[in-house]
């Protein structure tokens, strides 16, 4: 049987795959697993959701599961997976859940699990709750069952932490920020006027349906639209749960989770709060990064594609920033997860800093074209071993040189091989790519 736990927690269509039953055994099992390892106290657990509509039935289910193993909860409501994490730190709870599917459509719902302090849980301790689902317990009554408290004010210990981790003041820019109708849209605008930004949200009224509905950090369309309409100095585009920022010029290009690295590494270095002159990235970083890095001096270190194997990189070098080009950027003195929100603050902090519009920032690094082609195969893992595709691999690597990169892997939630070819031009990077592409696909 396949792992419950993915990279990011439980994840599914809910109330078919995730439903209201699952979630409430593995809030229990979770709670147990605490008060077996310490059961000295009564634990307390943090509870928070994006607003998709199947949010309130798994809420209830988490809150249920928790309390009938005499956890308290603490519910925060709406409000972004980064202010979970923060939250779980900040008031001293036991474990933290989130119940968000992130960028995914709004049929499908997750749980995520962050333990003491905000940290994503250990692999090791997400298989000790899944084993434990099944067991019969006998369960706490009376007074030991958990009880259940609403946190008022989290959207504003949240937008408070955020404004003391970007300190710098936003006054004079414009700012268009696109909410994903998720869960930034109260403290997206909220944080960013008070960091002095003049603020136009958009796609910020969620009804439970519409997050990710053509909006946010995965489809960027509106955002350019609005940038340009209104004459702003910048957009801000966020997913469904806040984890990720991407961004748009005073033109409507692109700046991609790469470029805001790049930029705020430059920023940090400058600060001398740049941790061994290092940036952690994945192994889908472009190679312009790498590049651009290597002419500035500063090492760039990559992982597995993931957010939690960056994290995992951060914790143990004691690095200061890393990410992903999808927009999981990570600052570790500020945050214990990505977060969108402060890292759209830093972005725009560099930009009223130092008075220099983002296209301009956004030129430290070129993008080179890059191709993804995923091929859908029987078995992915012999694919990638054939003899045939690592000939394949070797000579399209030799044909580009230092000009380009070739980087051929299965995906790890599906039956497919992704092929990603960089090369100096768009024509050259798709040959290359559609080239490998074929040889992947004549493998049985």
């Amino acid at each position: 049987m396949s792992r419950l736990f993915g990279t990011d927690g439980v994840r599914g269509l809910a109330n078919a795959d995730l439903t209201p039953e699952l979630a409430m055994s593995v809030a229990a099992a979770a709670a147990r697993v605490l008060y077996d390892r310490d059961d000295s106290q009564r634990r307390v657990a943090l509870v928070g959701r994006d607003p998709r509509a199947s949010g309130e039935m798994l809420e209830a289910a988490v809150t249920a599961g928790l309390t009938s193993a005499g956890a308290d909860v603490l519910r925060v409501g709406v409000l972004p997976t980064p202010a979970v994490a923060h939250l779980v730190a900040e008031l001293g709870a036991d474990l933290g859940v989130m119940i968000s599917a992130s960028h995914n459509p709004m049929p499908d719902n997750g749980i995520k699990l962050f333990a003491a302090g905000g940290h994503k849980l250990p692999d090791a301790v997400e298989d000790e709750i899944e084993a434990r689902l099944p067991e019969a317990v006998e369960r706490p009554t009376g007074a030991q069952v958990g009880r259940v408290r609403d946190v008022p004010d989290a959207v504003h210990r949240y937008v408070d932490h955020l404004l003391e981790a970007a300190p710098q003041p936003l006054g004079g820019l414009r700012v268009v920020v696109d909410c994903a109708n998720g869960a930034a849209a109260a403290a997206a605008p909220e944080a960013y006027r008070r960091a002095g930004a003049e603020v136009i949200a958009i796609n910020a009224e969620p009804d439970g349906i519409n997050i990710n509905d053509g909006v946010g950090s995965t489809h960027l369309e509106p955002l350019q639209t609005a940038v340009v309409e209104h004459g702003a100095d910048l957009g801000i585009a966020h997913d469904g749960d806040a984890d990720r920022c991407l961004a748009v010029d005073s033109s409507g290009a692109v700046v991609d989770g790469d470029q805001i690295m790049a930029i705020l590494a430059l920023a940090l270095r400058e600060a001398g709060e740049l941790t061994k002159n290092t940036l952690v990235a994945t192994v889908m970083s472009n190679l312009g990064l790498h590049l651009a890095m290597r002419e500035h001096g500063i090492q760039l270190r990559t992982t597995a594609v993931g957010d939690r194997y960056v994290l995992e990189e951060l914790r143990a070098g004691g690095f200061a920033l890393g990410g992903e080009q999808s927009g999981h950027v990570v600052l570790p003195g500020h945050a214990t997860t990505g977060d969108g929100l402060l890292t759209a603050l830093r972005l725009m902090g560099r930009v009223a800093v130092t008075g220099t519009p983002l296209a301009s920032l956004a030129k430290v690094m070129r993008r080179l074209p890059q191709v993804l082609v995923n091929v859908r195969v029987a078995d992915k893992a012999a694919v990638v071993a054939a003899p045939a595709v690592r000939e394949a691999v070797r000579a399209a690597e030799a044909e580009l040189g230092d000009t380009g990169r070739v980087l051929l892997r299965p995906s790890g939630t599906e039956q497919l091989v992704r092929v990603m070819v960089e090369a100096p031009s768009e024509d050259g990077a798709q040959a290359v790519a559609a080239r490998l592409a074929e040889v992947v696909a004549a493998i049985r």
